[in-house]
């Protein structure tokens, strides 16, 4: 693969493995969005609800 170089390991030591620590929020964030983004079955959120008061209908969220 790749070979240390004295700075690198001295960098990790001084400042921790920031290449690690972003691969593993991307990481993070690609699960996140995978969930989000994930098709949810039809009517699951329902439609907004409407509700009439002195200033008639509006939408409840």
């Amino acid at each position: 693969m790749y070979q240390e170089t004295p700075i690198f390991s001295r960098l990790v030591a001084e400042r921790g493995d920031v290449p690690a620590e972003v691969r593993g929020e991307a990481e993070r964030i690609h699960r996140d969005l995978a969930h989000v983004m994930r098709p949810s079955p039809a009517g699951h959120l329902g439609a907004p609800h409407h509700t009439s008061g002195p200033a008639g209908p509006r939408a409840v969220l």
